[in-house]
C-alpha cells in the first residue's frame, strides 16, 4: 500500500472510530432518591424540585421512593438502590439516629450519598469523608428568625398586655433535629431581645396540619385569652394551629400572633393578608439544586465537603409578595 492510501485508510479509520464513539452516548448517571415520607408538604416540593432539575441539567435517570416515615423501610430501600447499582443515593431519613448504619451500607459498596433534610450527628458524617455530605439548612437560623419577627412587632407579642410574652410550641418530630434547634432557638431570639416569656403549652405535632390544629385548639382551650404566640416549628402545623384559632374566635394580628417555617405558598398569602404573622423561608428549590449538583459531582468520582448550608430567610407582612408567584 503506497503512502497516499495509506494516509487515506488511517483518516477513514479515524473518522469511523470517531462516528462510532460518537454514536454510543454516555450513560446517564443513576441516582437514587430516599424521601422520609412523601405525605410532607415541604418535602413533595423539595422532592419534585430535586427530580426535576436532576433530569433536566445534567440528564440523570431518577428513581424516588416513599420510605412511608419506616426507618426499616427505608433501610431495605437504601439495599434495593444499592444492589441495582445506583452511582450516588441522596438520603432524607427516616431517623437521623439511622445515618451511622446508612452510611456503614454505603461505604461498603462505594457509592457516595448525599444526605438531605434531616442533619446526622457530626460523629456520624466523619465515618466516611469526601464520599458522605449533608445538604441543608441551619435549623437554629430558622427558631432564631421566628422569634425576631415577634420581638420587632409593636407589641413585641405582648397581647394580652402583662408584661410576658405567654407562648405555645407546637414542635416537630424529635427525630429530626429542626425540632429542637426550631423550639429552643425561637424562645431564645425573644430572651436575648430582653423580653420575658412564659411557656403555657409545649407538645409535638410531627409536622402534621390536622396534629397542629388539634394540639392549638387544645391550648386555646386550656388557656384561653392568655395565649399571646403560637409557634410552630413548620408551616403545615401552622395551618393546622390557625384553623383551630378561628374556631376559638381569635384574631391573628389583633390578640394572637402565628408562626411557622418553610414559607409555603399559602402561608406567605396569608402572611400578606395579615393572617398569620410571619414564616421563614426554608429554600427548597437552593437545597434541591445543591443536593443535585453535589451527588453529581460526587457520582463522577470528586470528594465532596462534609456540609454544604443554604441560608433561611425571614417572611413578614413587609416582603411577603416577594416570595409569592408573579401574576399570569
Amino acid at each position: 500500500m503506497n503512502m497516499k492510501k495509506l494516509l487515506s485508510f488511517a483518516l477513514a479509520l479515524v473518522m469511523a472510530l470517531g462516528m462510532a464513539s460518537f454514536g454510543m452516548a454516555e450513560e446517564p448517571i443513576k441516582v437514587g432518591v430516599c424521601i422520609y415520607q412523601f405525605n410532607d408538604n415541604f418535602m413533595t416540593l423539595y422532592r419534585t424540585e430535586l427530580q426535576k432539575y436532576l433530569e433536566e441539567t445534567y440528564g440523570a435517570q431518577v428513581t424516588v421512593v416513599d420510605g412511608k416515615n419506616d426507618q426499616t423501610e427505608q433501610t431495605n430501600q437504601v439495599n434495593s438502590f444499592i444492589a441495582e447499582g445506583v452511582d450516588v443515593l441522596i438520603i432524607n431519613l427516616v431517623q437521623s439516629t439511622s445515618a451511622a448504619t446508612v452510611i456503614d451500607l454505603v461505604q461498603a459498596a462505594d457509592i457516595p450519598t448525599v444526605f438531605i433534610n434531616r442533619e446526622p450527628a457530626e460523629e456520624d458524617m466523619t465515618k466516611w469523608e469526601g464520599k458522605t455530605c449533608y445538604v441543608g439548612a441551619d435549623a437554629r437560623q430558622s427558631g432564631t428568625f421566628q422569634g425576631e419577627i415577634v420581638a420587632a412587632l409593636e407589641n413585641q407579642g405582648d397581647y394580652n398586655g402583662n408584661g410576658t410574652i405567654d407562648y405555645v410550641m407546637i414542635m416537630g418530630d424529635p427525630e429530626n433535629v429542626d425540632t429542637p434547634y426550631r423550639t429552643e432557638f425561637s424562645i431564645k431570639a425573644l430572651t436575648d431581645a430582653g423580653l420575658t416569656v412564659n411557656k403555657l403549652f409545649e407538645q409535638r405535632g410531627d409536622w402534621m396540619q390536622e396534629n397542629g390544629q388539634q394540639l392549638a385548639a387544645n391550648a386555646l382551650a386550656q388557656f384561653g385569652d392568655e395565649i399571646d404566640v403560637i409557634f410552630c416549628n413548620n408551616d403545615a402545623m401552622a395551618l393546622g394551629a390557625y384553623q383551630a384559632i378561628v374556631d376559638a374566635g381569635r384574631v391573628v394580628g389583633e390578640d394572637i400572633a402565628l408562626l411557622g417555617v418553610d414559607a409555603l405558598e399559602e402561608c406567605v398569602l396569608m402572611v400578606s393578608e395579615g393572617t398569620m404573622t410571619g414564616t421563614v423561608l426554608n429554600d427548597h428549590v437552593g437545597q434541591s439544586h445543591t443536593a443535585a449538583d453535589v451527588a453529581i459531582q460526587a457520582a463522577n468520582g470528586e470528594e465532596v465537603d462534609s456540609y454544604y448550608w443554604v441560608d433561611y430567610v425571614k417572611v413578614t407582612a413587609e416582603n411577603a409578595a416577594e416570595f409569592l408567584p408573579a401574576e399570569e
